[in-house]
Formats: C-alpha cells, structure tokens, sequence
C-alpha cells in the first residue's frame, strides 16, 4: 500500500527536485539507534515499504524498495536499492529509480531478459513499476496510475527509463499498480499480474513493451476488506504437479486489522488463474508482513520477503531517523492437508551462518522457567525452538528489567497461536497499536513444532514448520533479557534451544 491519499500535486513537485545523478548518504551510523533491527535489512536513513524488483542476477540478489530519501515518513516514492550475496548481509547502494515527469515510481518488479525480447540488450535488468502521478491526465497516459518500464545494462547499478512510457496506459480505473512479470516458458511470452482495483488482472507481451490483456480474478473471492495490491503469481513443483499460488496483499482487511496478504493456490494456464478454494488464507497472521513478494530468476527456490510494518501506524512508529524494515527473507513452499493446499514460509538457511547455539535445555515441566535464571544470558537477537504438546495451553514471554513483555503462546481449546504486546512497552504513538492478536493452527500432529526469531524490536514466529507464521513489532523502553516458559497442567517444553543470531552491521 502506498498510502495514495495522501499523494498530491507537491509531492512531484519535490520529487522533481532530486536529480538522477544526486548520492545518497550511506554512512552506517544509525546502526545503534535504540530499535535499530541488527539481523534485518533497513535502510541507513529515512523511510521505507514495499519490497521492490526484487531479481537474482550473476550470484546478487537486488532488492529494490519503497523509499523516501528525504523524510522518515511516507513521501514521493523512489526506488532504494540493497544488494546482497546470500540474503543475510545487505549492503545499501545508490537509489536506483528516481521521480520524473511522468510520475513518482511505486511498486513494481524486475526481471532478466536473457533472450533480448526487449531489445536493450541480452540479459539485461528490466524494470516494470507503476508510475504515479496525480497532476498528468491526458489522451495517452488516463488516470494518475500506469505501468512503465526501465531497462540496466550494468548489472542494476544504473537505470535508463524507456523512452516510450508508459507501455500500459491506464484503462481508466484509480487503483491500477504494482506489477509483478516472469517469463511464462509453455507460453513462450511474458506474464504480467497486476493489482486492479479489488481484483488482479493478468496480461501478456512478447516484448516487455506491447501489452494484451487476457484475464480477470477476484471478484467475489478471497478477502474484500481492502484495496488488493502487489500481487505475485509464482508456480511449484509439488510431486511431479505444477502447482500455483497468486499472493495478494489487502489492505486494511487483515485478519488481525489493517495490512496483510492473502494467498490462492490453483492452476495457471497461461491465460487464466482457477483457484483450487475461494476462501482467503493468509500468509502471515501478524500485523507486520505486508506488500512481500518473491525474487525473480532462480530457478529451484520461491523466495519471499516482506515489509515489516502495517499502515495501520507505519508512519509514526517510534525508530528515530529512519522508518521501515523488511522480513527475513523466507523459502516458500506448498502442502496439502486433508484436502486443502497450504502455503508454508521457512526462514532461509542461509541465516544459520550466522546463527551459534548458546543454551540447549532439557525438557521443562515447571508451571514457569526462567531462562536467564536456569541457564544464563539471554541475547537481544536470537533465535528459540521448542516443543509442546498441542492438547495444552503454552505462553512464552519475552521480558526486560522495566516489566515489560511480549507474550507469545497457544489456546489448546481455540487452536489459536497468539502474540499479545499490549504491555511490550512504548504503544502510545497509536491507539491501535497494543494488540493480542491471534491465527488458527493448520498443523494437525500432537505436538507443536516452534521456531520464533526474536530482533531487538521485532519477532517472527514459525510453527509447525511454518505452516502457521506471524510477525510483529514492538518498541520496549530496554531491550528483554528473559524467556519466561509458562506451562503447568502437565504442559511440558522439549528440545529448547537459543541461538544467538549476529549483526549483520559492519
């Protein structure tokens, strides 16, 4: 979500003002700010959302992101830019798409033209993006929202735009952005998904220039809470079966409130989406994973990353001079449980590099165990495994010396999984902030597998091999120094393990 109604005519004026060629100031000094995340990719200063064009190309995975370089909070958008090698340690790079005349530059994607249907060269860096402009309505580009496309020959360090923009006109609706394109191999062409309104409608192209339209999907399916936006169609190889899933992000409209992206699993034929159920299912039921999408150009993995945040109060959440951090990246995949597919998120292995067990306990069936009492220091960033039985309820909370928590656990009657931050600390920047916030159990067996990656101020909570995901934020006036484990009723944790997780500051 760009937060569009709060665009108007003087954000293109200001954008207009920062030239292509001006630097961005990449010193690393905010990597002590009290809430900075040490394991997550932010950027070194002001603000950020959408995770952007995100390709893998000769070894470096590029993402691109929404970005406003000259404020903490939501502004004309460009495109940021951070490569990294293994998807742990990101290095901050120059800008890579700037406002113009045509617009500010939302949500959008990459690709690897490898065969040269574009014309600017073989296995050049394509850009497609939604140009954004509130002051241009004319005969030739419609409404403010229009696909457009830019084009890099060196490796995604610098950008020209296509003289030609826009290459999709818009057909006269206002939401109309955030196009998501791959090469469709039994077709031979070009796919595009793009956010219409509350639907998403695919097109094609030979070229990445002339577009077609071919379908519609959404209307009367899924979730309808909120605008549909950043769209990814993504396939998997499922024991020998093609399988499909298009992700969508709604906002507001989320389980829990505010942002969130739901998710379909089907058949793509080239032209048309044909979902297997109609019902939304959410990829992650926390509050802070939205607008996340997959990497284009690797061939054996679904890579997918977030932003953590929600619009619900991203604007004035308490970081200092910058605003806006991205998930870790997680490997998608699909599964089928009694007759219903599911999407699982696993954190990607490439974290274990930096990643040292520190305590291993054995099983604990006290109604309440301090870690830090039984077994020592509890780092700031870490991660936790554990087991438990699922007929019983389990609290996990994360907690500092100012008596502050965060309580992660399971309802065994509901068959929720819920994170509670209503006492995690600083909640008065917005009154809907301090939440308890829940999702449903979709693991079946008779004990619950849990994984949670706790950072500074963040958590995200994998369980049942990620099968349930959620994701939060938070802002305690001290960094939480324990793990309470509260069990009783013949509750009992097994295979406890912490691991210290390291900066990936330099």
């Amino acid at each position: 979500m760009k937060n569009i109604r709060a665009v108007t005519g003087i954000f293109i004026a200001m954008a207009l003002g920062c030239t292509e060629g001006q630097q961005r100031n990449n010193a690393p000094e905010t990597a002590l700010e009290q809430h900075r995340l040490n394991y997550h990719f932010s950027p070194k200063t002001s603000w950020m959302n959408d995770p952007n064009g995100m390709v893998y190309h000769n070894g470096t995975y590029h993402l691109f992101f929404q970005h406003n370089p000259d404020s903490n909070v939501w502004g004309p958008m460009h495109w940021g830019h951070a490569t990294s090698t293994d998807l742990v340690h990101w290095e901050e790079q120059s800008i890579g798409l700037y406002p113009d005349s045509l617009g500010t530059i939302f949500s959008g994607s990459a690709v690897v033209d490898k065969d040269n249907t574009a014309g600017f060269g073989e296995n050049a860096l394509v850009a497609i993006f939604t140009h954004h402009n509130h002051a241009i309505e004319d005969a030739r580009t419609g409404l403010h929202q229009y696909q457009s496309i830019a084009y890099s020959t060196d490796e995604g360090t610098t950008w020209t735009k296509y003289e030609g923009n826009p290459v999709l006109p818009n057909p006269g609706i206002w939401d109309f952005r955030d196009p998501k394109v791959m090469w469709h191999e039994a077709t031979g062409r070009w796919i595009m998904t793009l956010a219409t309104k509350q639907t998403v409608t695919f097109y094609s192209s030979p070229n990445l220039k002339v577009w077609t339209q071919l379908s519609e999907f959404g209307d009367g399916v899924g979730a309808h809470g909120g605008v549909w936006e950043c769209p990814d169609l993504i396939s998997f190889d499922h024991d020998g079966k093609e399988v499909w899933v298009l992700l969508v992000s709604i906002n507001p409209g989320g389980p829990n409130g505010g942002s969130a992206t739901q998710y379909f699993v089907g058949d793509f034929d080239g032209t048309t989406f044909t979902p297997y159920e109609t019902e939304a299912k959410w990829l992650d039921y926390g509050r802070d994973n939205y607008a996340g999408v997959t990497w284009s150009n690797i061939d054996d993995r679904r890579v997918f990353i977030g932003w953590m945040n929600n619009w619900d109060y991203a604007n004035v959440v308490p970081t200092g001079n910058w605003r806006g951090a991205a998930t870790i990246a997680r490997d998608l995949d699909v599964t089928s449980i009694n007759g219903k597919w599911y999407v699982t998120s696993k954190p990607v292995p490439e974290l274990e590099n930096i990643t040292e067990l520190i305590h291993e306990l054995q099983e604990q069936t006290a109604d309440e165990t301090s870690i830090k009492r039984v077994a020592g220091e509890v780092p700031s960033t870490y991660r936790l495994d554990f087991m438990a039985k699922a007929d019983k309820d389990f609290t996990v909370k994360l907690r500092n010396d100012a008596n502050e928590w965060v309580d992660i656990g399971y309802d065994a009657v509901a068959k929720q999984f819920f994170i509670d931050r209503r006492q995690s600390g600083n909640t008065s920047f917005k009154d809907n902030f301090a939440s308890r916030d829940v999702a449903p159990r979709i693991g079946t067996d008779g004990s619950i597998r849990m994984s949670v990656f706790v950072d500074v101020a963040s958590l995200e909570l994998f369980a049942d091999d990620g099968l349930t995901v959620m994701t939060e934020v938070f802002f305690p006036t001290t960094v939480y120094n324990d793990i309470i484990l509260q069990g009783g009723d013949g509750q009992a944790f097994g295979d406890i393990k912490i691991s210290r997780i390291a900066s990936i500051w330099k």
